[in-house]
């Protein structure tokens, strides 16, 4: 897949270098659960091989998440779906930027772009830690983990009386506790210096983390169903549910627009770095650097540029090719698509469609 480009400016990647040497290959993700076969997980011979735990085989996870693998083994396929719905919706919210939100073979995931403090680092941290509260909390509700059920959520105040709360919800609160507890002590068994750019990375870290759960939450609703005789609606029961991930997604690309700038002081804590704007709730995006533009490819910060990428000729907006290949100008060229159309449904059973070509315009960035 095609990556956004990272053109990072001399200063900033001297700094990188400096305080992270030879970072991408030594620094791992547990987000490269996403990117592994998780179905295994759902054998549970395999969780042994010979005498040794897998979990001590998965690259990527800090001591902390291995214990914590070890201790939960039938929450780790969970946790791999939910890394992997955050990296798909990522790639969804980013299809039209310069950074796409590609990703690597290897346990770094996104490789050197997400060691940049950078927006998009805080959006990857808050969508991947959304996915796996949101996992949880379904795998709950499905009865697949052992230490958790359906939501014990009490029942809303202002519900109709009338109302039977009921039903198997998905427990929201559970996720949140585990993801909370899974995801957070990566960063919390680090001891960094107070007040130094490693320490300003971890908490960081840590407040995306807790931005990305606070949306699934933000994003529960509460849901009815009528029961009764040819649509009666005598009786009616509710439930919490978990709303569409995409709707989540929404929350925080919004988020990652609106994303405040912040530093580490003396004290160890993150402040505004500029005065004027409002202090970020624990719902916001924060981040330490200015993004770097991702218009050329740049292999020391895994950027890959946006040479080759399909724009959008007549767009103003970030698909634009005006934008998204950063003033470079872009080839146009026709060609010839394949594609099913008038499809008919015959009795029983099978679909029929006929084969329709058409010539389209494609136009990629130079």
């Amino acid at each position: 897949m095609r990556g956004g480009a990272v053109l990072l400016r001399a200063a900033v990647g001297a700094l990188l270098l400096l305080t992270c040497p030879a970072l991408a290959r030594i620094v791992g993700s547990w987000m490269n659960l996403g990117l592994q076969g998780y179905e295994v997980w759902r054998n549970p011979q395999i969780y042994l091989i010979g005498s040794q735990p897998l979990c001590t085989q998965i690259p990527g996870l800090s001591l902390g998440q291995t214990k914590l693998c070890q201790l939960y083994q039938d929450h780790m396929g969970s946790v791999g779906r939910g890394a992997k719905t955050g990296i798909h919706e990522c790639q969804f919210q980013f299809r039209h930027r310069r950074w796409n939100c590609s990703t690597v073979d290897d346990s770094t995931v996104f490789g050197p772009v997400l060691q940049i403090p950078s927006r998009e680092a805080a959006f990857a941290h808050a969508i991947a830690s959304a996915g796996v509260v949101y996992s949880v909390s379904r795998a709950c509700r499905d009865g697949q983990l052992t230490t958790c059920s359906c939501s014990p959520a009490r029942r809303p105040k202002d519900l109709n009386k009338e109302w039977i709360w009921g039903g198997c919800g998905d427990n929201v609160e559970y996720g949140y506790k585990f993801t909370q507890g899974f995801v957070d002590v990566r960063e919390r068994e680090k001891n960094y210096k107070r007040g130094s750019l490693k320490q300003g990375r971890q908490l960081m870290n840590l407040h995306n983390n807790e931005a990305g759960r606070r949306a699934v939450i933000r994003k529960t609703r509460v849901n009815c169903k009528c029961h009764g005789v040819s649509g009666s609606c005598s009786l009616i029961t509710c439930w919490q549910q978990l709303a569409s991930f995409r709707e989540v997604g929404d929350q925080l690309k919004d988020k990652y627009d609106g994303a405040t700038e912040v530093k580490i002081n003396r004290r160890g804590k993150l402040q505004v770095k500029h005065p004027h704007f409002n202090v970020p709730t624990g719902e916001d995006l924060v981040y330490l650097l200015e993004s770097p533009d991702y218009c050329k490819r740049n292999n020391t910060v895994g950027s890959l540029g946006t040479k080759d990428r399909i724009c959008n000729k007549t767009s103003e907006g970030m698909d634009g090719c005006n934008l998204l290949c950063c003033g470079r100008g872009y080839n146009s060229q026709k060609v010839t698509i394949k594609e099913r159309c008038h499809c008919k449904f015959h009795w029983c059973c099978y679909v029929e469609c006929k084969t329709c070509v058409r010539t389209v315009d494609l136009h990629t960035c130079k």
